[in-house]
């Protein structure tokens, strides 16, 4: 229930209240550091602000996102003063769209930020640091990534078709001629894409477009309605001129247009070709994917004779790569549509040696009958929430050595901190640099009993 205002008004113990900061104001900042996603930090009137676009020792004119009491969210939308480190950005779009955030940053850079993010989480949260600090593992800074969702909404005012990427801090979406980041292959789809779809008969009955490059070009449309004959025609005749494969995802889960079509990739090392729907987890960076599976068996070094067991695992990216090296690999997920088309892939790939099994990895896994008869070594490689409730069990799996892989720094410090209470220590991390041009941090942690 709404409280009465009584006509009495209080003041805060400290005195006057702080005017608030409007959304939109714009003020001219002194950067003094970086925080750890990449904003430069400065300290305005006993606020933090928090600007994307900024270094440090610039001075540049903000404009405010977002405002909380003590902390103030902006973009930089003038450099008056610009550090010595600073680039121009290699996309038109950098400083709007919300994809990439430190293109203004050399890719040297880049790297040494999140090599710093991923120190100062271990050290703060767990008071650890590796024995070896591995290099990190990178590829291409651009025309890396092999999937995308484009953005589609209906403007009931305009009466017209907005298709792009989603704007940094914002709803908007950002028209895209170009993205630099994203594979050569799919330029051309994304350039015609926003001409395709406002052509349509019933425009407003897409949802979103997601874009994918892997043994073929994909193109998924997501519809909140049934389209017409003449639509999916035109749908069609667009991915035919692009040699792209049409996926179309309404009720359930996706299906091609043609019932024929196949999509995947591949893992070229070990001669592997896993199948893929759209809508199934996948690295979006082929090239560095192939690196962290090839460091991951490296360091978890299976042997021909041991056991392996490889938790979230997904489509089998690491599991039937394993599975080439020991004698047995036991991998389990939770989603029961991956665990098929994992054993599908093993099938089709010729390895009876790898077992797929789904469970409810947040619970305890001694019911589980694949735990039986313990592992010699384990992999996993968590979603952004972390592992605990699994990390807090391997010891009692008896494994001499897991890999873990991470894309969220903190939540790996904390299961770092379990592991060695577990009797477990850190012998190698590094950084792996799966999305270039963002802040976004991968790694890679080898633990030893």
């Amino acid at each position: 229930m709404a409280r009465k205002n009584g006509g009495l008004r209080f003041q805060p113990s400290g005195g006057t209240r702080a005017a608030q900061v409007p959304v939109g104001k714009k003020l001219r900042l002194k950067i003094e550091r970086l925080a750890n996603d990449g904003r430069g930090i400065a300290f305005i009137d006993n606020r933090t602000w928090f600007v994307s676009g900024a270094l440090p020792g610039e001075e540049v004119e903000a404009r405010v996102l977002d405002a909380r009491s003590k902390v103030i969210e902006a973009r930089t939308e003038r450099v008056f003063q610009a550090s010595p480190e600073r680039r121009e950005e290699p996309c038109v779009h950098a400083r709007v769209c919300g994809g990439c955030s430190v293109q203004h940053m050399a890719h040297e850079q880049q790297l040494a930020l999140k090599q710093r993010m991923l120190a100062e989480q271990l050290q703060r949260l767990a008071g650890l640091q590796p024995e070896v600090w591995a290099e990190p593992l990178s590829g291409p800074e651009f025309a890396y990534r092999r999937r995308a969702r484009i953005a589609v909404r209906w403007d009931m005012r305009e009466k017209r078709l907005e298709v792009g990427f989603r704007a940094a801090a914002s709803q908007d979406i950002v028209a895209i001629s170009d993205c630099p980041v994203l594979v050569e292959p799919l330029q051309p789809i994304l350039r015609a894409l926003p001409a395709l779809l406002s052509g349509l008969q019933a425009p407003r009955a897409i949802g979103h477009v997601e874009l994918f490059q892997g043994t073929a070009s994909a193109v998924l449309v997501r519809h909140t309605e049934a389209l017409s004959e003449v639509d999916l025609a035109r749908l069609q005749a667009f991915c035919s001129v692009h040699h792209a494969q049409l996926w179309l995802h309404g009720e359930g889960e996706p299906q091609p247009a043609d019932s024929t079509h196949v999509l995947g990739y591949r893992l070229d090392t070990w001669n592997l070709q896993l199948g893929y729907r759209p809508g199934d987890f996948v690295q979006v960076n082929a090239t560095v994917n192939e690196a962290m599976v090839a460091q991951a068996l490296q360091w978890l070094a299976p042997h021909s004779d041991e056991r392996v067991l490889d938790l979230f695992c997904g489509l089998g990216n690491f599991a039937l790569p394993l599975a080439q090296q020991a004698r047995e690999v036991i991998a389990v997920e939770g989603v029961q549509a991956m665990v098929e088309r994992a054993a599908g892939n093993a099938r089709d790939n010729g390895l009876g040696n790898a077992h797929f099994y789904r469970a409810d990895l947040s619970k305890s896994l001694t019911d589980a009958g694949w735990v039986d008869g313990g592992f010699d070594a384990v992999l996993l490689d968590p979603p952004r929430d972390g592992a605990l409730q699994v990390v807090q069990q391997i010891a009692a799996l008896g494994a001499k050595r897991l890999v873990y892989v991470s894309c969220n720094p903190t939540t790996l410090a904390r299961d770092s901190s379990e592991l060695i209470q577990q009797g477990y220590r850190l012998k190698k991390a590094g950084i792996l640099d799966m999305f270039p041009q963002t802040a976004h941090v991968e790694a890679m942690a080898l633990f030893e009993r």
